[in-house]
């Protein structure tokens, strides 16, 4: 009994500790509960205090930014408004302006249409006094003119003379003075040394074996040489030098060059020799090609035909009174090219024109003619401007100074030529003879080259065997002995010198 009554009050305990449990977890949740909205309304508080912050600051900084956006609109708001107020003010001084000018155009037109009318009326005055005039002196209006002019003429004739003599004497000094002054200024801005030719060129031999070598066995070598070249070879004269002299400069030049390949090869024998100077020829002839174009590089000539420019340079080796005909001509270049510019006329024709002039002298000794008809021919032949053409042709008064061009090209080529120092007569008095010698050698039949040498007190003349044989060299050494004294005027004697040599040559192959 005690058990179970034990037993229910302990079931009895444990259903009330589980009663009081729940209730106490219960009132636990209750409080905690109200704890968590008391937190959450704080919060919900701090939230909407923070908000109603954001939301202060942010209607600040829109009332700023509205109002920094709107001063700007403002202020261009106000300039508008001010240039609109200005514009209208303009607007209203211009209806202003354009109202008097108005008023003014028809008031100007008003004077206008009165000057006119009094024109016209002086007009009408006029020719009908000169026809009351005219009818009254029985003249014409042209007549009476002549009339008048005559009358004041008769009268005034002696001062009008000397005024006009006055003004002629004037104008004259002052073209003097200016052409003094262009003249001397070009030939300042030129100032070119110049160089007189030379009739003889100088070979450094290295030893007197070589000197031996030259010469050859009784001679054969030196006179194989001169055959072949046409100069004079000067032993001799200076222990270490042997001297090479003609009266053509491109003989001395293919000489020279043919001379020291020979010396620098070291074998000379007639063969060789000739085989050597066939080749310096060829090679000269690339040199006188590039001094054409040398020359005309200098003197600022382009678009010359390259066969133009390889005449040009054969004038390297031509001689004037001693001068070197192609420095002559690109000094004549820039002259004319100075004077051209001061004078106002064509410069590029001008320069052309000084550089081609003498042309003619390339080939003088291989045409009939003189140097200027050659030339022309020779321009006409390649192309060349008209121009240029009539600027050359009157440089020795053949032809007349049809453009300033040609005076200046004359003018030029006096310059060049009258300085002290720059011409010889007597040298191309000389070289004149020696040509002339060999020009006339060479007429004969049979003959196929001349050579002039020792100074022109020997001429060597080569015949062809198979044309002339040994009876018919005494005669043609007569005969050309018999023309050179009819015909040619010389000092002292000249050796007619006939060489005949036959050659056989076979090949075994």
């Amino acid at each position: 009994m005690s058990l179970k009554i034990i037993l229910l009050m302990l079931a009895l305990s444990g259903v009330g500790g589980i009663v009081l449990g729940y209730v106490l977890r219960v009132l636990i949740g209750l409080a905690q509960r109200g704890s968590l909205e008391l937190d959450i309304k704080q919060k919900l508080l701090v939230a909407k205090e923070q908000a109603a912050k954001i939301l202060t600051d942010a209607e600040f900084r829109s009332a700023v930014v509205e109002t920094e956006r709107l001063a700007p609109v403002e202020e261009r708001e106000g300039k508008i408004t001010a240039r609109e107020e200005r514009l209208a003010s303009r607007e209203e001084f211009l209806d202003s302006r354009q109202r008097d000018l108005d008023e003014k155009e028809v008031e100007v037109r008003g004077r206008e249409q009165q000057a006119l009318h009094a024109k016209n009326e002086a007009e009408n005055l006029t020719a009908q006094r000169s026809k009351e005039l005219a009818k009254v002196a029985n003249l014409s209006e042209e007549k009476a003119r002549e009339e008048l002019f005559s009358e004041i003429e008769h009268a005034y004739e002696e001062s009008i003379l000397l005024r006009l003599q006055k003004l002629e004497a004037h104008g004259r000094e002052r073209m003097e003075d200016k052409a003094r002054s262009i003249l001397t200024t070009t030939i300042h801005r030129l100032g070119n040394a110049v160089n007189a030719e030379v009739m003889s060129l100088s070979v450094t031999l290295p030893s007197d074996e070589m000197k031996g070598k030259i010469i050859g066995k009784e001679g054969r070598n030196i006179k194989a040489f001169e055959r072949a070249t046409g100069v004079d070879v000067l032993i001799d004269d200076v222990p270490d030098r042997i001297t090479l002299s003609s009266f053509d400069p491109l003989r001395r030049a293919i000489a020279k060059i043919a001379l020291e390949k020979l010396i620098l090869d070291g074998r000379i024998q007639p063969a060789k020799i000739e085989e050597t100077v066939e080749k310096t020829r060829a090679e000269v002839a690339e040199i006188v090609k590039q001094k054409g174009e040398a020359a005309a590089y200098e003197a600022g000539v382009i678009g010359l035909d390259p066969k133009l420019t390889a005449l040009l340079g054969r004038l390297h080796f031509r001689t004037s009174y001693g001068q070197n005909v192609l420095q002559h001509s690109i000094e004549m270049a820039h002259l004319a090219g100075m004077l051209a510019t001061e004078l106002g006329a064509d410069q590029t024709v001008a320069r052309t024109a000084a550089l081609l002039h003498d042309i003619g002298k390339a080939v003088d000794h291989e045409v009939q003619g003189t140097h200027v008809e050659i030339g022309r021919r020779i321009l006409e032949k390649f192309g060349v401007d008209k121009k240029i053409i009539i600027a050359m042709q009157s440089h020795h008064d053949e032809h007349p100074y049809e453009t300033p061009e040609a005076v200046i090209v004359q003018v030029a080529d006096a310059i060049s030529g009258s300085r002290p120092g720059a011409r010889r007569d007597t040298v191309d008095r000389y070289l004149e003879r020696l040509g002339d010698l060999e020009r006339l050698a060479t007429t004969f039949p049979g003959v196929e080259k001349v050579y002039a040498i020792a100074a022109g007190r020997e001429i060597r003349v080569f015949v062809n065997p198979g044309k002339v044989n040994d009876l018919a060299m005494h005669k043609l050494a007569r005969d050309i002995a018999k023309r050179i004294q009819e015909e040619l005027k010389y000092p002292g004697e000249i050796k007619v010198n006939i060489i005949r040599e036959n050659r056989v040559v076979e090949f075994a192959r």
